[in-house]
């Protein structure tokens, strides 16, 4: 999942070398924390959050196949 979602960060914005993603692996569910430069972070959001919608949708069935519990921060 970590992979998943640095490939589709780093296709989004400017300055792909600053996104770093990290994964905190519970029992059933895994949140994936992103963080991109400050002037990236509007592109991986999207106008009305449509950016952050689509990754979350594209984690969730990504996550349902592996039969686990996906969750995506995106973080200044």
């Amino acid at each position: 999942m970590k992979d998943l979602i640095t490939y589709i960060a780093k296709a989004l914005v400017d300055k792909p070398e600053e996104v770093s993603v990290t994964e905190i692996e519970g029992e059933q569910t895994s949140v994936i924390e992103l963080r991109v430069a400050k002037e990236d972070l509007g592109k991986v959001i999207g106008k009305q959050g449509r950016n952050a919608v689509a990754i979350r949708t594209i984690l969730s069935a990504a996550s349902a196949k592996m039969r686990k519990r996906s969750v995506l921060e995106i973080l200044e």
